[in-house]
């Protein structure tokens, strides 16, 4: 290194464009502007004594020397944040911001709720929920908790089956529309409730496909087709009923996830325990199937 001087806020910024491959990209993911993280890039290649990207017409690549770099930045990147989760781990009191994420039907119809709960219990703690469909990185602090339909597969990860969420056949209230369907966009086509869709229904026509199971069922209320929805967001939609096609649709499991170094963080498990005292509540009137196996 030619600089002594050289900042670890600068490796952030070179990770930030190394994953988002432009500026604009990196300067959204870290919130600063575009002028300032060229600026940035440009110092620590300076600093560095060699360059790091190279910059062709699409965004930027990384060098043979950035590629080495990048190995390093990482690993120190992963330290980096292994220190923050273990600060955050010792913390006992109920305060403080916890990043969940999850899909958006399941944010708006299950987490809301717990959220709720645990405002009037501990009015310190900050939920901040992302609903994307992106698989968010724990290990990056990304998100605290995460709420998903897949088991977790990365390492270092404390994982539960929350629950096994059943699903039904939605209509329009009082129509009939047996030759039209609303369903998951071609991406997620492989879903079981996709097949057992078409299978229920071979001769009728997809009308309108969505990631969004919000925009499926505001479709489905507006008469477009039969839908497969989530029961606690679909008996939640003004508009529709629930359709015997003749066999119940597949449920999909739900799990739950977030860095062992967070395990002993108060505000995450009093979060869960309001999950679970959801799901509990929701076994008792027949919505949801439990299943807290670790």
């Amino acid at each position: 290194m030619h600089d002594p001087l050289m900042e670890w806020s600068d490796l952030k910024i070179f990770l930030a464009v190394a994953r988002g491959g432009t500026l604009g990209a990196a300067a959204r993911d870290l919130g600063q502007t575009q002028p300032t993280m060229g600026r940035r890039i440009r110092a620590l290649e300076e600093a560095l004594g060699t360059a790091l990207f190279q910059r062709t017409s699409e965004g930027f690549v990384l060098t043979d020397e950035g590629a080495a770099v990048l190995a390093h930045a990482e690993r120190m990147e992963g330290e980096a944040l292994g220190i923050e989760r273990a600060a955050s781990g010792q913390v006992s009191e109920l305060d403080g911001v916890l990043r969940v994420s999850s899909s958006d039907w399941f944010g708006a119809h299950v987490l809301t709720r717990a959220i709720a709960a645990l405002g009037v219990r501990h009015p310190a703690v900050v939920i901040e929920l992302i609903t994307d469909a992106r698989l968010l990185s724990l290990a990056r602090r990304e998100a605290d908790l995460v709420f998903r339909i897949t088991p977790f597969e990365e390492p270092d990860i404390a994982q539960r089956r929350l629950m096994t969420m059943p699903y039904a056949a939605y209509r329009a209230t009082g129509t009939v529309p047996v030759d039209r369907l609303v369903t998951m966009d071609t991406a997620f086509g492989g879903m079981p409730d996709v097949a057992w869709l078409r299978e229920r229904l071979p001769d009728a026509r997809v009308v309108f496909r969505s990631n969004s199971r919000e925009a499926q069922a505001r479709a489905c209320a507006a008469g477009m087709g039969i839908a497969v929805l989530p029961c606690p967001l679909g008996d939640a939609t003004p508009g529709i009923e629930r359709i015997d096609l003749g066999e119940s649709p597949p449920g999909r499991d739900v799990w739950l996830g977030y860095h062992r170094d967070l395990r002993h963080l108060p505000r995450l498990r009093a979060f869960v325990d309001e999950v679970l005292a959801i799901v509990d509540k929701s076994v008792d009137q027949g919505e949801t199937v439990p299943n807290h196996s670790p």
